[in-house]
C-alpha cells in the first residue's frame, strides 16, 4: 500500500488526509501541537462552561464547501447552526445594514438599494454551487462552468469600493464593504470585491453558521472520518526536515517559509526563492470577553446578528484598512464581533456569554489594541465596558506562537491582493507542487486561500494523486 504523510492537522491538512485515505493510501497526520485543529479550535478560555472559538468562528464556506459537503460529517457530530440575522453593520446614526441568509429578506431591509442588492448578488447565489467549484481553486485554469463563472468574475474583478458605490444608501454600502474587508485588503484596488462577493453569495446560500459546541467540532469530525478510513494522527510531533517524512506522498499544511525550511536544498532554487519571499498579510489582534447580560447595541437588529462589523461608514472602513496596510495602527480599527451564542446557546452559561472580537492591525504589531477594540464596541453599544466580567487579549506575536502558520499575526495565509489571487503562493498552473517529487503544499497559502472549507487540502491531494 502507498503511504502518505500530512504535516499539520488543521482543516486543510485533515481534508487532504481524508482525500488521500479515500484513494486507498495509508495516511498518517503529524501535528506539532498537542491538539489538532490549528485555528479551528475551541476552549473554555476564561470561565468554565463558556466556550470561545480560538480563531475561526463562522463558516459560510465550510457549510458550502464542494468537498466537505460530500463527506457526511454530520455522522461524526458536526451540526451547523444559524442565527436569525447572519451579520450586521451599524452606523453612528443608530441604523444598521442587516444581512440575512435570504436574498429577498436582505433586499427588503435595504430600502432603495434592495433591488440593486438582489440584482448584483442574487444571480451569483443562485448559481453558487457551480461557481464555487471553479472559484475555490487555482485561477490559472479553464473554468468548468465558464458562463456561470463569468458573472462572478465580472463582479469580483472590481474594486470593492466601486461595487459598493453601486448602492445609494450608507447602510448598503457599509454592509458590503464590511464583508469585503474580511480578507485584509486595500478595498479600492482592482479585484478586492472578490472576497466580498464570495462571502455574500455563500451567505445567501448557507448563511454564516457556527458549529454546534465550537469550531473544533469541524476538525473533530474530519479526524473521525479519517479514522474510519484507516488514517491516524500523531500529535506532539514536530517535523524539521524532509528526512522526517518517509512516504510516497507528502502534504504540507504549513506556511511556505516553513515548507522551504523542511525541504531545504531538495527544492529547486527558483521555487525556494518564491517560498522564502512569500508575502504575508496584515495581522489580527484578538480579544475574548465574557459579558453579563446584553451587549447593549444601539442599532436595531445587532442584538440578533451572529457577526457584527464595526468601523462606521464605507469611507471610514476603507481609511482604517489602508492605514493598517501602510503599517500603522489606526485609532478606529475595523473590528469583527462574534455572538455565537445566538445560534448556539450551549456556548453561554446563564446570563454570561462569550463575545469574540478581533481587529485588523499591522503585520507584526507589538502594541496593545485592547482599548481600541473595546472603544469600537462602546461606540455602537454604550455602556459595554460595564458589562465585561472577564477578558483575554492576544496579539500577532502570541498568535504566531499558538499557530506557527500565523506568521506576523497573519491568519489568512498571505496577502489577498489581485496578484496573490492568481499567484498563490507562486505563479504556476499547479500551485500545490513544491518542486520536490511527491511533496505538495496544502495550507491556506495555496488556492483558494483562507477559510475553513478544506479546499486547499482537497486540491493539493488531488494534485498529488494525479502525480
Amino acid at each position: 500500500m502507498r503511504r502518505a504523510v500530512v504535516v499539520g492537522a488543521g482543516p486543510n491538512g485533515l481534508a487532504g488526509a481524508v482525500r488521500l485515505a479515500q484513494a486507498g493510501l495509508e495516511v498518517t497526520v503529524l501535528e506539532a501541537a498537542d491538539e489538532i485543529g490549528g485555528g479551528t479550535r475551541s476552549a473554555e478560555l476564561l470561565e468554565p462552561g463558556i466556550v470561545h472559538d480560538i480563531c475561526s468562528a463562522f463558516h459560510p464556506l465550510g457549510a458550502a464547501s464542494p468537498y466537505l459537503r460530500t463527506l457526511g460529517l454530520e455522522q461524526y457530530g458536526l451540526r451547523f447552526l444559524r442565527p436569525e440575522i447572519d451579520a450586521a453593520h451599524p452606523l453612528d446614526d443608530g441604523t444598521a445594514g442587516l444581512f440575512y441568509q435570504s436574498v429577498e429578506k436582505t433586499a427588503a431591509g435595504l430600502g432603495a438599494d434592495g433591488r440593486r442588492w438582489r440584482a448584483i448578488f442574487g444571480p451569483v447565489a443562485k448559481r453558487f454551487s457551480t461557481i464555487a467549484d471553479d472559484a475555490l481553486g487555482p485561477m490559472l485554469r479553464i473554468p468548468r462552468h465558464p458562463l456561470d463563472f463569468a458573472g462572478f468574475a465580472v463582479r469580483s474583478g472590481l474594486p470593492a469600493t466601486l461595487l459598493a458605490r453601486a448602492f445609494s444608501t450608507p447602510q448598503a454600502r457599509a454592509l458590503f464593504i464590511g464583508i469585503a474587508a474580511h480578507p485584509f485588503v486595500r478595498l479600492n484596488r482592482i479585484g478586492t470585491a472578490a472576497g466580498g462577493v464570495m462571502l455574500t453569495a455563500a451567505g445567501h446560500v448557507e448563511g454564516w453558521p457556527v458549529a454546534e459546541g465550537g469550531s473544533a467540532a469541524i476538525t473533530r469530525a474530519l479526524a473521525a472520518k479519517l479514522a474510519d478510513l484507516g488514517g491516524r494522527i500523531e500529535t506532539g510531533t514536530t517535523v524539521t526536515s524532509r528526512a522526517d517524512l518517509d512516504a510516497d506522498i507528502v502534504l504540507l499544511d504549513t506556511d511556505p517559509t516553513a515548507a522551504q525550511r523542511i525541504l531545504g536544498t531538495e527544492q529547486p532554487s527558483r521555487t525556494a526563492r518564491s517560498y522564502r519571499g512569500h508575502r504575508g498579510g496584515p495581522g489580527a489582534f484578538k480579544v475574548d470577553y465574557v459579558v453579563e447580560g446584553e451587549v447593549g447595541w444601539t442599532a436595531p437588529g445587532c442584538d440578533r446578528a451572529g457577526v457584527i462589523h464595526l468601523g462606521g461608514t464605507m469611507e471610514q472602513v476603507v481609511r482604517a484598512e489602508n492605514t493598517v496596510l501602510d503599517g500603522r495602527m489606526p485609532d478606529d480599527p475595523f473590528v469583527l464581533i462574534g455572538q455565537q451564542w445566538l445560534a448556539d446557546p450551549s456556548r453561554a452559561k446563564g446570563d454570561r456569554k462569550p463575545l469574540w472580537a478581533y481587529a485588523h492591525v499591522p503585520r507584526g504589531y507589538t502594541g496593545d489594541a485592547t482599548e481600541a477594540v473595546t472603544a469600537q464596541i462602546e461606540r455602537f453599544a454604550p455602556g459595554f465596558s460595564s458589562r465585561i466580567r472577564a477578558s483575554r487579549s492576544i496579539g500577532p506575536a502570541e498568535l504566531e506562537v499558538e499557530n506557527p502558520n500565523y506568521v506576523g499575526g497573519d491568519i489568512g495565509g498571505g496577502r489577498n491582493d489581485l496578484w496573490h489571487l492568481v499567484a498563490r503562493p507562486r505563479l504556476s498552473p499547479n500551485p500545490y507542487a513544491t518542486g520536490v517529487d511527491g511533496v505538495y503544499l496544502c495550507s491556506s497559502s495555496t488556492p483558494p486561500g483562507g477559510g475553513v472549507h478544506g479546499m486547499c487540502g482537497y486540491r493539493a491531494a488531488e494534485a498529488a494523486l494525479r502525480g
